[in-house]
């Protein structure tokens, strides 16, 4: 008996078996369809917090004040960040090419008799190159809006058009009863980590200290955090270590540091440590479900093997070979295992492009977990159909024939 002719026979006995063979079937078919919904949810995941991440700026890095062991320790509270702090940086740090102090709070915008709740930032000229914003129309704040604590202010593309039907450049908001000019308008820019950029406005850092906030200490003007745009990607370790030993000799700190100095690139290797540690778990329960279903086909192969005795017994009798059971049984395994492993894929993928379609995961379906899964389902299908073939095999046929 050739191949072909020990495909079809086998077709046609587990079609005949309809209900066993979809039953058997069924833990590849969940293994199957857990692995490339994994794989495929998890890229998208690990894309999406990329691109938040990127939202945030390129080669940035993000110094805070406090630290999570200066929060636990006793004593007075350690010092807040100042702006002499971020002016240090931008003139006594060689590796970093823009420096953003951002002072930033809730309030509400007021122009006629609308009101808009925004996120104000009061912040620095350098803030769109190291953030990544672009100017639509007008101009930003200047060095000079700074020095002279001027009442202007910058819109986000939403604002914008929420609050004017025509071009705004002129017009004037008011802002805890302090009128502000506008001197521009930002391109849209969209969100990041939940804060929406388009629904912000901008201001000098002086203005929104002095006027907005009144946010001054006996250290200076303090800082919600300043944002360092790095020469290059090479150089954000560098530029993290001469940032910190700055504002360890400016702080005069001879213990924990009062400040926190977050990396962009660190966070992204943590994002992509923490999703490839879940691609693993899910991926060994995965295996596990796998593992179970090789089982379910070798528990129901046996069970074939002793109704169709005298089937074999017969067949045997009227010569076929050992090898002719043994290859007929295999097949039957393996096209058991691939058949789940595609219902498997199928199932999978229609859960990815469901959670592509309806999430902000731009989930996609990955074709080298689809072959590898599917691989994987016929190694299994030959694996654990070996053993009730070569038990077929091996039946005497005439023992065979006198099962009842």
């Amino acid at each position: 008996m050739d191949i072909l002719e020990s495909i079809k026979m086998s077709v046609t006995t587990l079609i005949a078996n309809k209900m066993r063979s979809g039953l058997t079937m069924l833990g590849i078919i969940i293994g199957n369809a857990s692995v490339i919904a994994t794989v495929g949810v998890g890229e998208g995941a690990q894309n999406f917090i990329a691109s938040q991440l990127e939202g945030l700026g390129t080669n940035v890095l993000f110094v805070e004040p406090g630290s999570p062991e200066a929060a636990n320790r006793p004593g007075p509270r350690p010092k807040t960040l100042v702006f002499a702090d971020a002016q240090a940086i931008a003139s006594q740090v060689p590796s970093v090419k823009g420096v953003a102090p951002e002072l930033t709070g809730s309030e509400l915008v007021k122009v006629g008799n609308q009101n808009l709740s925004v996120l104000v930032v009061g912040t620095t000229p350098d803030y769109p190159s190291v953030r990544g914003f672009e100017l639509g129309t007008g101009r930003f704040i200047t060095a000079l809006d700074i020095e002279r604590n001027k009442a202007v202010v910058v819109l986000g593309s939403q604002v914008a058009d929420e609050l004017f039907d025509e071009n705004p450049l002129g017009k004037q908001i008011r802002l805890k009863n302090v009128s502000l000019e506008i001197i521009g308008v930002m391109q849209p820019k969209g969100s990041s980590f939940g804060t929406n950029y388009d629904e912000t406005i901008f201001l000098p850092i002086t203005t929104m200290a002095n006027r907005i906030v009144g946010r001054t200490s006996p250290y200076g003007l303090e800082v919600t955090y300043i944002s360092v745009a790095a020469r290059d990607e090479g150089s954000m370790n560098a530029a993290q270590f001469q940032i910190e030993n700055l504002l360890r000799l400016r702080h005069q700190i001879t213990d924990e540091d009062d400040f926190t100095v977050t990396n962009q690139k660190d966070l992204m290797q943590t994002v992509d440590a923490i999703s490839g540690a879940l691609k693993l778990m899910l991926g060994a329960v995965a295996s596990i479900s796998l593992f179970v279903g090789g089982i379910g086909i070798m528990n129901i192969m046996l069970v074939s093997v002793t109704e169709r005795t005298q089937e074999i017994g017969l067949r045997k009798a009227i010569g076929a070979s050992q090898q002719d059971i043994l290859i007929q049984f295999t097949i039957e395994s393996i096209i058991l295992a691939i058949a789940g492993g595609l219902v498997g894929t199928a199932i999978g993928v229609s859960g990815v492009l469901v959670v592509a379609e309806f999430t902000a995961f731009k989930a996609g379906v990955s074709w080298a977990a689809i072959s590898v899964a599917t691989g994987v389902s016929g190694g299994i299908g030959l694996f654990f159909g070996i053993v009730p073939a070569r038990r077929a095999a091996k039946l005497d046929p005439i023992v065979a024939l006198r099962t009842t």
